[in-house]
């Protein structure tokens, strides 16, 4: 899985969406900045997450390691997108995770990393690709914080 994670990134093949992917105990709460743009995500039960950022409302529902993903984006109109995602302890302060999106006029692939720099902060950073339909793809390469409580 590690090498898997690090040929995706080396070769600029992710998958993933624009928050990264948190791990969260029940009732924490994420904050956080990626590039410019801010979320947050509160996890009510042991599986599932609620999340909002600026064009997006989602949920993910864990199951152990790997997620299922269901939002939708306001993005010039509606569009409801499903998706899934897995992450891994890669060391004792690093977690690595893949993800992928995709609604009727857009997929969005995501490989990333966090590092825990103290108790409850986290900088993230992570390989982006925005395909949209009828348009042309955009990739990036990300950094962030994110703080829980």
């Amino acid at each position: 899985m590690i090498f898997a994670l690090l040929l995706l990134f080396v070769t600029g093949i992710g998958t993933g969406f624009a928050a990264p992917i948190n791990n969260l105990d029940r009732g924490r709460t994420a904050i956080g900045f990626v590039d410019d743009d801010f979320y947050v995500e509160h996890k009510l039960t042991n599986n599932l997450t609620l999340g909002l950022q600026e064009h997006d409302f989602y949920g993910q529902y864990d199951f152990r390691g790997f997620r299922a993903i269901l939002g939708n984006r306001d993005y010039h109109g509606s569009n409801p997108y499903v998706g899934a995602a897995a992450n891994m302890a890669l060391a004792p302060a690093l977690d690595g995770y893949v993800s992928l999106i995709a609604g009727s006029d857009f997929t969005e692939m995501q490989v990333g990393v966090n590092y825990n720099l103290v108790d409850n902060l986290d900088i993230n950073v992570n390989y982006l690709t925005f395909r949209p339909d009828g348009g042309s793809d955009h990739n990036r390469t990300g950094i962030g914080l994110t703080f829980k409580f």
